[in-house]
């Protein structure tokens, strides 16, 4: 990466601890303007504590965390409108359709309400659901509300989005064309992103850097990963190998 580049996420030796638990260890981290970073690792690796350390739900013990230049646990206000999430569960609202659904955060920003109107059909749209404005979460699939909930993410406009297992729980097919679709957004739009995965595909398919944890939340291996390596089968079967070695408990390094 270039250092040029403008910094949107840093963390600098935080540790998060629980109690006698130790979550994060002086974990180092940066996040560049326009990247799509993966956090990749097993269930208690840490992946979810970093994100909440980011979305500022959650408060370091020791260290620096800074998310476009503020420490998002005490300024959260600044960040309104610049980041977004989007959960392992939808997350809609029952009793709202899928466009009031996609409309809510633009309203909670206080846009027009025809502006929100406009910009909710235009990325249910973006996300192949033009035709499903209408509709209750409850009339559609897994799929279909997870779409929904990712057009609620991105019609803030936000800078910075943040993406919590958001393909886990869909069946693989589902989650194949769901998350291509995605990575084609965010970068048709210039969005900055991070993405908690437990899958190596889905990491390997999307991010243009992965850093796979390891507990207590270190960054044990870090892999850039760029389109002509995707055209490249026998590359990728060799990152997947990395991936896969350094979940085990191994320490690779980047080459």
């Amino acid at each position: 990466m270039n250092t040029n580049d403008k910094l949107v996420i840093e963390l600098r030796d935080v540790t998060k601890r629980f109690g006698s638990h130790t979550a994060i260890d002086r974990l180092n981290m940066q996040v560049y303007d326009g990247e799509i970073v993966a956090l990749l690792g097993q269930t208690g690796a840490g992946k979810s504590t970093v994100m909440s350390l980011l979305m500022g739900t959650a408060v370091a013990d020791e260290g620096s965390v800074r998310v476009a230049g503020v420490d998002p646990s005490r300024d959260f206000t600044a960040l309104r409108g610049k980041l977004s999430v989007s959960f392992q569960t939808d997350r809609l609202l029952p009793w709202r359709t899928a466009q009031e659904n996609v409309e809510l955060g633009l309203l909670l920003l206080n846009r027009p309400k025809a502006e929100a109107r406009q910009r909710a059909q235009e990325w249910l749209a973006r996300v192949k659901l033009g035709d499903a404005g209408h509709k209750y979460p409850s009339e559609l699939s897994g799929g279909m509300r997870q779409r929904v909930s990712l057009a609620r993410a991105l019609a803030v406009d936000p800078a910075l989005v943040l993406l919590d297992e958001s393909f886990s729980q869909l069946d693989h097919v589902t989650s194949q064309t769901l998350r291509r679709d995605f990575a084609e957004i965010v970068r048709e739009q210039k969005k900055t992103c991070v993405f908690v995965t437990h899958r190596i595909e889905d990491a390997l398919e999307i991010a243009d850097r992965i850093l796979v944890l390891a507990a207590p939340a270190r960054v044990c291996l870090e892999l850039a990963v760029g389109a002509a390596q995707r055209k490249d089968a026998t590359r990728m079967a060799q990152m997947h190998q990395q991936i896969e070695r350094a979940i085990g408990g191994h320490i690779e390094e980047l080459t």
